[in-house]
């Protein structure tokens, strides 16, 4: 009886997590970095089954793994509230709204792709889709830079980052390495 009650409630959460996901897979256009905003808001503010530190740190591993930001990000959660089970319907209720919307743009777009107002409408996706981005960098950039060292590493990196041709990969392993190295230097000048 008790078997039968905790896989009900797992279903339960499931879908509600497969919802969630669903609705914030829907209203997003541009991919992760402009889903970051919205997760924040929906999956922190409303429901409270995220910290920012945790959206941080999902953001910081999804980028650095195989695959899309937001369906790593959504992965993270859905494990967080129901494990296995959970992760597969957070990350498939991401992802549905994406397939159901390419699916349907793949059969009627190639008969309007050269129509002016289709052009303009995707001119203005674009747009919004970067005050998303700035948006949810600039509440990222607020909760990262917590000291001056972090501010000094932020600026180094981004200079890095935007004037060199130094591969990203490389700079997240410098990074990581870094933080390890300071991490082990502030424990011992703890201890």
């Amino acid at each position: 009886m008790e078997k039968e009650s905790k896989f009900k409630e797992t279903i339960k959460e499931c879908l509600i997590l497969f919802w969630t996901m669903f609705k914030i897979g829907v209203c997003t256009f541009g991919g992760g970095y402009a889903m970051i905003a919205i997760i924040q808001r929906e999956l922190g503010e409303k429901k409270k089954w995220i910290e920012e530190e945790e959206l941080l740190d999902y953001l910081a591993i999804s980028q650095i793994t195989p695959g899309v930001i937001a369906v790593n990000i959504s992965t993270f959660v859905g494990n967080k509230r129901r494990g296995v089970p959970g992760a597969i319907a957070a990350t498939l209720g991401v992802v549905t709204p994406s397939l159901i919307i390419i699916t349907v743009i793949a059969a009627v777009l190639t008969n309007f792709a050269d129509n002016e107002y289709v052009k303009h409408a995707f001119a203005g996706i674009r747009i919004c889709v970067c005050a998303l981005i700035i948006n949810a960098a600039i509440g990222l950039i607020k909760k990262s830079l917590i000291d001056p060292l972090t501010i000094v590493v932020y600026i180094c990196v981004f200079i890095v980052a935007a004037f060199t041709n130094f591969k990203t990969v490389f700079i997240i392993l410098c990074i990581i390495a870094l933080s390890i190295v300071i991490t082990l230097i502030r424990g011992c000048r703890k201890k």
